[in-house]
């Protein structure tokens, strides 16, 4: 993991001494995806790193509940746009459950993050905005004024307006923009014009008053000694939110801006754009982790640079992830990059939940065994992965509870299959004659007789039947599993009751 040892080594630089502080952080305004993962595991991952090589470190979370509510995201109701430009902290919560509408998105990510065995401080920005913790950085910026406008003037290159304003006043419950006049920093009170230009003040030491995003990133920073942070490629760009956030730190708040680590996204496979929480097209991370083992979730997102862009599968791709793990995880000669992501996606741990026999492999068992667990073993154990169930008995059948949501959820439809109940009776009299004589051949068929034997043994009769060599395959699956395609033919039907499967191709149930 070069990406990784890279940052870790780059902050021993800068911080030889002392705790080395990890940031993160999160708006609450919708449901939290896998994309969100980006920037938590990374964040997690050179946490980790830290801990390894023996430095002190912590990973805080930052919870932007203050946040004005903005757009009303995908399944929630429409009425909830009479909340708009309130705090998300204040909103409530669209089941009537939680404490806040930003409690009903925030506690299940937090349950995730826990299943994913991230350990992180949570920050919740309302709590330190209203405990007074931002009064030192609102009373600095208030203070520069002309030094925040001309950096954030000269770094984004775009000039401001006249009345631009460093900070967000409540309003009548709502977070607005308005242009500043004075403080009284002994009664802790901003003046300012409201819209109609009546000059107001309000309390800034009570969560009143917040600084606005661009001069709220690095006040986190300069207030709670971040010294590294994953952060969106939306925000590195040249002049971006980053880059005024290094300026405002040199000119306003006079100290250094944490190791910059910037991350694409993750798309859904095919998807040109980033999966987004108002649009409802992410995958939330509650789901994710019903259908895959958090060490296969960390590895995913780890495995490559935080600069690639990555694309996740959830049907096909999910197969080969699962059977890449698995690989990664069974190589006895691994290399020290090797040795380091799957201790990072493991944290350390030797509880397996993937077994060494191949996902494609399980899932087919699974259904022709009509999902039964026992079963499934019993099936598997006919095949060449005999020791493999006896050794890892336990971990397949932890392995099958992800597969069987991954059914239920995930897979494509040409993956999914159950044997029918009783064969077609519309086959014609060519196709009964070739099922006929492929089940006399297999009734002869050895004890320990494999997929390849049963592939051979379907092919001999491409030239003596009367049908396509397409058709053989195609009768096949329709008499068993009642589709056109499935698993590969010789290998399913090796996994297959012998007894059952001779019954059927002779049409007797």
């Amino acid at each position: 993991m070069q990406w990784l040892n890279a940052i870790v080594d780059e902050l021993e630089r800068r911080h030889p001494d002392g705790e080395i502080v990890v940031s993160s952080g999160v708006s609450p305004s919708g449901i939290y995806h896998i994309g969100h993962l980006r920037e938590v595991l990374t964040a997690d991952a050179v946490y980790i790193e830290l801990k390894r090589r023996g430095r002190k470190a912590k990973h805080i979370h930052v919870v932007d509940d203050l946040d004005a509510f903005r757009k009303v995201p995908a399944n929630i109701p429409e009425s909830f746009d009479q909340y708009l430009g309130m705090p998300l902290c204040d909103i409530p919560s669209p089941d009537g459950k939680a404490d806040s509408y930003a409690d009903y998105f925030f506690q299940p990510f937090l349950d995730s993050v826990k299943k994913l065995g991230v350990e992180l401080d949570v920050v919740r920005s309302h709590e330190k905005y209203r405990s007074g913790f931002f009064v030192p950085a609102i009373e600095r910026v208030l203070a520069r004024i002309p030094q925040a406008r001309e950096t954030l003037e000269t770094i984004s290159h775009r000039k401001l307006d006249p009345n631009w304003s460093p900070i967000q006043v409540m309003e009548d419950g709502r977070l607005k923009n308005r242009q500043f006049v004075r403080i009284d920093e002994s009664k802790k009170l901003v003046f300012y014009k409201d819209n109609e230009g009546n000059e107001r003040s309000v309390k800034y030491d009570d969560g009143s008053v917040k600084l606005d995003w661009r001069l709220d990133w690095p006040a986190r920073w300069w207030l709670m000694g971040v010294n590294v942070e994953p952060f969106g490629r939306d925000h590195a760009s040249k002049g971006g939110s980053y880059d005024t956030g290094v300026g405002l730190m040199q000119s306003v708040y006079e100290g250094d801006a944490p190791l910059p680590v910037p991350y694409d996204f993750i798309n859904r496979a095919g998807d040109t754009k980033k999966m987004s929480a108002s649009k409802g097209t992410g995958i939330e991370i509650s789901e994710a982790l019903d259908v895959l083992p958090p060490e296969v979730l960390r590895y995913f997102v780890l495995r490559y640079a935080p600069s690639k862009l990555l694309f996740f599968d959830s049907g096909q791709g999910t197969i080969k992830l699962m059977d890449d793990f698995a690989a990664l995880a069974a190589n006895e000669q691994r290399s020290e990059s090797e040795d380091q992501i799957l201790y990072v996606a493991t944290l350390g741990s030797n509880n397996k939940t993937i077994s060494r026999i191949p996902f494609s492999h399980i899932v087919a068992s699974y259904q022709s065994a009509l999902k039964d667990k026992q079963k499934t073993l019993q099936i598997i154990s006919r095949t060449e992965h005999k020791e493999t169930v006896q050794a890892d008995e336990a971990i397949i059948l932890r392995e099958l509870d992800f597969i069987d949501a991954w059914l239920k959820h995930w897979a494509p439809e040409d993956v999914k299959f159950d044997l029918i109940k009783e064969a077609p009776d519309n086959l014609n009299n060519q196709q009964k004659e070739y099922l006929s004589q492929l089940a006399e051949k297999i009734e002869k068929a050895p004890d320990d007789a494999d997929g390849e034997w049963f592939h051979k043994a379907i092919y001999e009769f491409k030239d003596s039947s009367e049908l396509e060599p397409k058709e053989l395959f195609t009768t096949l699956y329709q008499v068993i599993i009642g589709k056109n395609s499935g698993p590969r033919a010789g290998w399913f039907l090796s996994i297959l009751p012998r007894d059952w499967l001779i019954k059927r191709l002779n049409l007797d149930g």
